[in-house]
């Protein structure tokens, strides 16, 4: 365990204030974009009213999709919302023309409507997004179609494609986090696997409490998770199925050897993880569905918390081979290992993005612990957080946000999930039905 963007995000909406006439507003040669790039953030404000309900039986799931779409696109800091009472215009037909100067009086520069029709126990979620400014829709008209308690994917899909077209990045609200539920006091805490949306809804518990239970990690299609737990009375790895919830032990791996820290490969086709025999611990890898296991380190020292890079040619770990934890890479089959961690301080669970350009980072320094990020060479390093406790960063499949695990002080010290996004702006705690640690984010689920 570890002792235990110079650039920032700026929103240029690529066009001024319209200047106006009464009656006539210039449109803009080019479609609003709010580019991540240098600079200071000033959030773009947008205005959703609230989705049309189609029928009487869709009243509840329009307001409720309205909502979560608004909270989606806030929640990124990067989007500020126009309160409805503030509204000129109200939308009544998802038909019908925009009035565009009522929303530009109100310095809108997104405008977001939808409807929402129920038939039976099917729901059929329309929207629209327009650029308010140049007086244009930014893309065509979607729709989605779903089971009835499927709602809150159809509004997280939603905020996604607003995200994808104003940004020009990948949206990541309809993902999932799996994580460690705590409760009980801090010296006889109990622990179980749990799965939530990405926001803290719907959550369900994978497993009971009456093992410990440590670092579940999601497949690249996350479908598995492979976790660590005491069920044996020892460390061990699990593969768990998501959808039938069913688990078993890690194949080719001794029953009386610890093994821990595991991941899969960039492809899932295997899992690597830590394992300590005859007192000393190296990094290990055998395929998914059997087979012989290969070692990949060699060394006499605490090799540990492996991450693939996107395309599966390269290895971040963690060792303490100089004497201290520092963050190493190394070819993905095995081979030459070359330190990346060039500061003072202690570094730990490195993780690959998804973008593959940084790797993210614990570093524990002065008694502080941060969450970091760096070139994947170890250059520009960057400390995004700093607490009593931050650990354990895992990345938003958009490569542009983590979540990590931040614990307090003191005998009532208790962890909490929280997120930043890589300039270390806009962190939050992320809610959760109690105490949760060891977070590990999903990649997008497919489209409903």
């Amino acid at each position: 365990m570890l002792l235990t963007r110079r650039s920032l995000i700026r929103s240029a909406s690529v066009f001024a204030a319209a200047a106006t006439l009464p009656g006539l507003v210039r449109a803009q040669s080019r479609p609003l974009r709010l580019e991540i790039t240098e600079g200071v953030i000033e959030p773009l404000p947008f205005a959703i009213p609230s989705f049309i309900a189609r029928n009487g039986a869709a009243a509840d799931a329009a307001a409720d999709i309205t909502r979560v779409i608004a909270a989606d696109l806030r929640g990124t800091g990067l989007f500020r919302q126009i309160p409805d009472s503030a509204h000129i215009s109200s939308v009544t037909n998802f038909d019908a023309p925009i009035l565009y100067p009522d929303w530009q009086a109100i310095n809108a520069q997104a405008l977001i409507v939808g409807e929402v029709e129920q038939q039976g126990g099917r729901l059929i979620v329309r929207f629209r997004l327009f650029d308010v400014f140049s007086q244009q829709p930014l893309g065509d008209g979607l729709q989605f179609v779903g089971n009835r308690d499927g709602w809150r994917r159809m509004a997280h899909n939603v905020a996604d494609q607003v995200y994808e077209r104003i940004t020009g990045e990948t949206g990541y609200f309809d993902t999932r986090v799996v994580f460690v539920h705590e409760e009980g006091p801090k010296n006889a805490r109990l622990k179980r696997l749990a799965l939530m949306d990405y926001d803290g809804a719907n959550v369900q518990f994978l497993t009971d409490s009456r093992s410990l239970v440590l670092a579940p990690r999601f497949s690249p299609t996350g479908d598995r998770i492979i976790y660590t737990s005491y069920e044996s009375g020892q460390p061990r790895v699990y593969l768990m199925d998501v959808a039938s919830v069913t688990r078993r032990p890690l194949e080719a791996v001794s029953a009386g050897n610890m093994t821990f820290s595991p991941r899969f490969t960039a492809d899932g086709g295997s899992v690597v993880f830590s394992m300590e025999q005859g007192g000393n611990t190296d990094i290990y890898r055998v395929p998914v569905g059997g087979g012989a296991r290969s070692q990949l380190t060699n060394a006499p020292s605490i090799e540990t918390a492996p991450s693939f890079s996107p395309d599966g040619r390269q290895m971040v770990f963690e060792s303490d081979r100089t004497g201290g934890q520092q963050i190493y890479v190394m070819p993905s089959g095995g081979g030459e290992v070359q330190r990346i961690s060039r500061g003072s301080g202690r570094y730990g669970t490195p993780v690959w993005s998804p973008r593959g350009d940084y790797i993210a980072f614990t570093k524990q320094e002065r008694g502080r612990f941060h969450i970091g990020v760096m070139r994947t060479n170890g250059s520009e390093e960057r400390l995004l957080t700093a607490s009593f406790l931050d650990e354990g960063p895992t990345w938003a499949p958009n490569g542009r946000v983590l979540m990590f695990t931040r614990e307090t002080a003191g005998a009532d010290g208790a962890p909490a999930v929280y997120s930043v996004d890589i300039s270390g702006r806009n962190l939050q705690r992320v809610a959760t039905p109690g105490m949760a640690s060891d977070p590990s984010w999903s990649p997008r689920l497919p489209r409903p």
